[in-house]
């Protein structure tokens, strides 16, 4: 028993700096804010999401800047894919007929497997912010041929 005695008194010095160390930190989150944009287990068409795929992970953030008066063609994406729009105007429709109207500041969750298409219907690029939640060597997103 000799021999703990410096180990548990370095130890305890350790243990005194890491609390006041995160005690430090969580002061510092007094000031932060978070804003929840979008929480959803669902598209913004209502359709469920469906379970998270089988494989390795890939994560990307992906800034889209669609030019004024552009369109994107009809598509689908095969995994979790959320955007937030931050300049411009979008609107996003599927072929049956259902519209989404995307202004900036606005979060959406994109359709998973359901084809769609969409349109900057404003006068300025329309830049959004996406998240796709992949697949490692899967596209996130595929053109649907009409």
């Amino acid at each position: 028993m000799k021999g703990f005695g410096p180990v548990i008194l370095l130890f305890s010095g350790l243990l005194l700096t890491v609390t006041s160390l995160a005690d430090e930190t969580l002061g510092a989150m007094n000031s932060i804010t978070a804003e929840v944009l979008i929480k959803a287990d669902a598209s913004w068409n209502g359709h469920p999401l469906p379970p998270y795929s089988a494989g390795d992970p890939e994560i990307s953030i992906v800034r889209v800047t669609i030019p004024a008066g552009s369109s994107l063609p009809l598509h689908i994406h095969p995994y979790a894919t959320a955007g937030v729009l931050l300049q411009g105007r979008l609107e996003v429709r599927t072929p049956g007929g259902e519209t989404l109207e995307v202004h900036p500041g606005d979060g959406v969750i994109e359709l998973i497997n359901q084809p769609h298409a969409g349109a900057n219907t404003g006068t300025e690029d329309a830049v959004i912010l996406v998240v796709y939640a992949g697949i490692k060597g899967q596209p996130v997103t595929e053109l649907v041929l009409e």
